[in-house]
């Protein structure tokens, strides 16, 4: 009888829990009788009544919900990975409390599990919602997937499938500031990409702010390429270059003419331009440094409170 969890990381979804676990629960008719479940709810350090809610459901539905509360608010990627390391399942699924991703795709995706796939991809081929959130994250998975794995699909994705392995190696790794899910990919297990049109949220507001966006994308960016520290390299060189040839240029004005150029507006320009240039090296080199040091000192991703 194989066992199913489903991980269902939490962030102010208090009023999101309620439905959630009723359309998950329902969703079970949709599987073979001999599929057992186990639903792992992690409250990432949620300042409203997340727990709370959690708690009542729990009672609601007595021995099929466990609950890990976090002591902080570490990001729903470490809350992934802490639903990981208590879920008991044979496989694994992971969803959004807002229940913007469909709960019925997770029987095709048990269905390609059984077949023997270790990973199965949820892709978003399309959004009901509009607007710029949805254009930049367009952007931020063509960057990803032409910048550093190709072998994601187009779209992106944060609804998964995947076998007690793949959980296993993932709890491994101990990665820090990365994206687990890309993090499943770079493995290279084969999977099985399953499209769907990602639904618009219904109830509460996303805590997924533009900041967090923005260290998601430097993250991810930084954790599987190295075409920033290229760049740099690239840039670099093409600088040194060009300020070579410049440097022949005067030499050889100062030795025809006998009125050297004044060249101050010049001399500034190529100042500041190899300036910036050396602030943003230093930037990037400073943020693979100090992702060096954060994984030296093995710090835990994640401290759990308590486990219901």
């Amino acid at each position: 009888m194989p066992k199913l969890s489903v991980i269902i990381p939490c962030y102010f979804n208090e009023d999101n829990v309620p439905v959630t676990a009723r359309e998950l629960v329902a969703n079970e008719t949709n599987f073979p009788p001999d599929v057992t479940f186990e639903y792992v709810f992690v409250n990432d350090g949620s300042g409203d009544d997340t727990l709370g809610a959690l708690r009542r459901v729990q009672g609601e539905y007595p021995g099929f919900i466990r609950i890990v509360d976090l002591a902080s608010n570490v990001g729903s990627y470490n809350a992934i990975v802490a639903g990981m390391a208590y879920a008991t399942g044979d496989c694994m699924a992971v969803i959004t409390a807002d229940l913007q991703d469909p709960p019925e795709l997770i029987v095709q995706m048990y269905a390609h599990w059984r077949q023997g796939y270790k990973l199965v991809i949820g892709n978003r081929q399309d959004r009901e919602e509009a607007g710029l959130a949805v254009a930049m994250a367009k952007l931020f998975h063509w960057l990803m997937k032409n910048l550093a794995l190709s072998n994601i699909p187009d779209g992106g994705f944060d609804f998964v499938f995947f076998d007690r392995q793949v959980a296993t190696e993932v709890l491994k790794l101990h990665e820090r500031n990365s994206n687990v899910f890309y993090l499943m990919v770079w493995m290279g297990f084969a999977y099985v990409n399953i499209p769907y049109t990602r639904r618009k949220r219904q109830i509460g507001k996303s805590r997924w702010t533009l900041s967090k966006k923005v260290k998601l994308f430097i993250d991810s960016l930084m954790a599987f390429s190295f075409v920033p520290i290229r760049a740099i390299s690239v840039l670099g060189l093409s600088l040194g270059a060009i300020a070579l040839l410049y440097g022949l240029y005067v030499i050889a004005l100062k030795i025809s003419s006998a009125n050297e150029p004044a060249g101050w507006t010049t001399l500034m320009v190529v100042l500041l331009f190899v300036s910036a240039f050396q602030m943003i090296a230093l930037g990037v080199i400073g943020e693979y440094v100090w992702r060096g040091l954060d994984a030296a000192r093995q710090r835990p991703l994640y401290v759990v409170r308590d486990v219901f």
